[in-house]
């Protein structure tokens, strides 16, 4: 499998970054037993995928468990990304210990902020109101980020879900992250208007999370009454569609997106691939784009995606789908944040 260097490090992740938010099971996604997390690392390692990215806050820390009890013994194949809540950066030492701890490693390969430092940020992930701080600066979040690696702990500083204006805060800072892990595929195209040129002109790169959009572009919900709440809480489905689990009142494209997936399922077959391998090879087809993050809960989709990787599709393939989808990204427009209302967005 094809694998590219993240910005300016020594590091090397494949095409695929498997996202581990399932593993050790949880609300949001439903139980995911340790076999089936075993088997989808180790075969993934065998089939060349060296990417897995996790999170102190996914699952509470059990992702990280299970990832590094999946990894024993293979450690030293893979790439190991985790990252760190914005409300947790007063002490960033000692989450990164945790973490460590966690996923049974002495170092990370790559350490990210999770969400920028603001105030929306802090407050989400902070679960009692009352425990909320005043949240640090860059320059102090990123000063203990560079501390973890000259220490050792960490081999490369990474964000999540920065926009311009604050990666050029971190720039500034100077603080060089060597990658921005950021939501991006078919029904979600914000990042191309400002972020990836930019940080194609820094030499950052870009890990797009999402690729399938928690399931959507795998095709199996045929309506929006389909999609489970928890999945349908963004702003590409309407305010009641989240049945509470929403915040960004808005109004959604839910027609739009499924007028996509359904001319998706008419490419996908001329093609010869599944509706998700289209749109993996899609994303991995721009040229901002380092890796994909999708999620596998069992080695036959692990194996439906990973062929999705050396899949082809032509030029004039990709600008089919570019028009498709064109009229989700004119509704949703260019703010990437799709949790909170575009007044409100935590991406700038």
């Amino acid at each position: 499998m094809k694998k590219k260097q993240l910005g300016k490090s020594d590091i090397y992740v494949t095409a695929m970054t498997v996202g581990c938010w399932t593993f050790g099971g949880g609300e949001y996604w439903g139980e995911q037993p340790q076999r089936d997390v075993n088997e989808v690392v180790n075969v993934a390692l065998d089939m060349g995928v060296n990417t897995f990215d996790t999170a102190e806050v996914y699952n509470n820390g059990a992702s990280e468990t299970s990832l590094g009890k999946a990894l024993k013994g293979r450690r030293n194949e893979a790439v190991v990304i985790s990252k760190i809540s914005p409300s947790n950066c007063h002490n960033v030492r000692e989450h990164c210990i945790a973490s460590l701890r966690r996923l049974g490693t002495d170092y990370l390969d790559v350490y990210m902020l999770h969400w920028p430092i603001n105030k929306l940020s802090v407050e989400h992930f902070t679960a009692d109101s009352s425990l909320i701080t005043a949240p640090p600066t860059v320059e102090e979040a990123f000063t203990q980020l560079e501390a973890l690696k000259r220490e050792g702990l960490i081999r490369s500083v990474g964000i999540s879900n920065f926009g311009v204006k604050q990666m050029t805060e971190v720039l500034t800072a100077g603080i060089h992250p060597d990658v921005n892990e950021i939501t991006y595929n078919i029904v979600s195209r914000a990042i191309e208007a400002e972020i990836a040129p930019f940080c194609m002109t820094h030499n950052i790169s870009i890990i797009g999370s999402m690729g399938l959009m928690q399931g959507l572009l795998t095709g199996k919900y045929k309506t929006p009454a389909d999609v489970p709440p928890h999945q349908a809480h963004s702003r590409h489905f309407a305010q009641d569609s989240g049945k509470g689990t929403s915040r960004h009142n808005e109004a959604g494209a839910e027609k739009e997106i499924f007028e996509t997936v359904d001319a998706l399922r008419n490419i996908s077959s001329e093609q010869h691939l599944s509706i998700s391998q289209l749109a993996i090879a899609w994303m991995l087809k721009k040229p901002f784009i380092a890796s994909a993050l999708v999620g596998s809960r069992n080695i036959n989709q692990l194996k439906t995606n990973i062929e999705a990787c050396t899949a082809e599709i032509s030029d004039a393939t990709e600008a089919l789908i570019d028009r498709l989808s064109q009229p989700v990204l004119d509704i949703l427009g260019n703010n990437p944040d799709y949790y909170e209302h575009s007044s409100k967005s935590r991406i700038y």
